[in-house]
C-alpha cells in the first residue's frame, strides 16, 4: 500500500523521527505501539500529508497514491450539529454528489453501527459514539487507507470492544488500517502486523503472527536431573537445550517434543510437567522501548 523509506522530521532543534523506514502492506491493520513522544501522532501527519518530511520519503507501492481516511486523537465536533446533519457537511466537503450525500452519510452510519444515533444532537453523544462517528467521517468517500489515532481513547471496556468489532469489520471489507493505541490487548486482538517507535526510530517490525511465536518454547520438566543424558538430547537439534531437570524445545525444535517425550519414558525420567509457554506483546514491547 505505502512505502515509509529513511523518513526523518524536526521542529527545529527538535527531531520527532529519525530515518524511520518500514512498509505498510495492503490489508493489512498495523498497530503503531511506543511511549508518549516516540513520533506516532507526526507519522500520522506525515502520511496524510498534513506535514511534510524533513528527508526521506513516503510513497504509494503502486503509481497512484490511495484515498485516505484520518482520525486525530483530539476529536472536535461542532456539538450543536446532529450526527446525520455533520455527516452531510462532510460528504459536500469532500465533493459527493448531492444526489449520493443521504445514501453515503447512511452506509457510512451502518458501517460504524451508529445509525440508531443519526438524528442526535453531537454534544448529547457518549464518548463510544463520538469515537464512532470520527469513523464514521473518515468513511465518507470510502477511502482504502484508514489512519486511526487512538482509536478507543478515554472508552469504557464495553466502548473499546465496540470500537474492535468496527476495526475488524472495516479490516474484512480489505481497508488497510494503521492504528496507534496504548492499549495492548486491543492491538493483540485487532492487528496483523507491529511497529514499535521509541525516540522517532523503528524498534520493531514484525509480522503479529511471526512476533508473537518468535519466542515461544515447550518446557518438560522431569524428576531428576538429566546429566549425561540432556547431552544426547542436546545433540538431536540446535533448538533443544537443557538446564538442570527442565529440556526446551525452542523453535522448530518445538515439533519434535513426541520423539524427546518418548526418549526420557524409555530412560526412566517421569515427566513432571510439559509447558507451551508464549511471549507475550508486554514482554514484546518492554525489550523494544528500553
Amino acid at each position: 500500500m505505502i512505502e515509509i523509506s529513511n523518513v526523518t522530521k524536526r521542529y527545529y532543534t527538535l527531531t520527532a523521527l529519525n530515518s524511520v523506514s518500514f512498509q505498510v502492506p495492503q490489508g493489512e491493520v498495523l498497530g503503531l505501539l511506543g511511549p508518549n513522544g516516540a513520533g506516532k501522532t507526526t507519522l500520522f501527519k506525515l502520511i496524510a500529508g498534513i506535514l511534510t518530511p524533513t528527508a526521506g520519503k513516503i510513497r504509494p507501492s503502486g503509481d497512484i497514491w490511495p484515498k485516505i481516511g484520518y482520525k486525530p486523537e483530539r476529536l472536535l465536533f461542532p456539538n450543536h450539529l446532529r450526527v446525520n446533519e455533520y455527516l452531510q457537511q462532510v460528504a459536500h466537503l469532500s465533493n459527493i454528489p448531492a444526489s449520493q450525500s443521504k445514501r453515503v452519510v447512511q452506509e457510512s452510519l451502518e458501517r460504524v453501527n451508529l445509525q440508531n444515533a443519526a438524528n442526535k444532537k453531537i454534544k448529547e453523544c457518549s464518548k463510544g459514539m463520538r469515537q464512532r462517528l470520527a469513523m464514521a467521517q473518515i468513511l465518507i468517500g470510502d477511502p482504502p487507507l484508514l489512519l486511526l489515532d487512538e482509536p478507543s481513547n478515554g472508552l469504557d471496556p464495553t466502548g473499546q470492544a465496540e470500537i474492535h468489532e468496527c476495526i475488524q469489520a472495516l479490516h474484512e471489507t480489505g481497508k488497510t488500517i494503521i492504528m496507534s493505541t496504548h492499549h495492548l490487548q486491543e492491538v493483540t486482538e485487532v492487528c496483523t502486523h507491529l511497529v514499535i517507535l521509541n525516540h522517532g526510530q523503528v524498534h520493531y517490525d514484525n509480522n503479529m503472527e511471526k512476533a508473537m511465536a518468535a519466542q515461544s518454547h515447550i518446557r518438560i520438566r522431569v524428576n531428576r536431573p538429566l546429566e549425561e543424558f540432556g547431552h544426547s538430547l542436546a545433540a538431536l537439534h540446535d533448538g533443544v537445550e537443557v538446564a538442570g531437570d527442565v529440556v526446551y524445545l525452542k523453535g522448530e525444535a518445538m515439533e519434535m517434543r513426541r520423539q524427546v517425550l518418548v526418549m526420557l519414558l524409555e530412560s526412566d525420567f517421569d515427566v513432571l510437567r510439559v509447558e507451551h509457554k508464549r511471549i507475550s506483546l508486554s514482554e514484546i514491547y518492554a525489550e523494544a522501548v528500553q
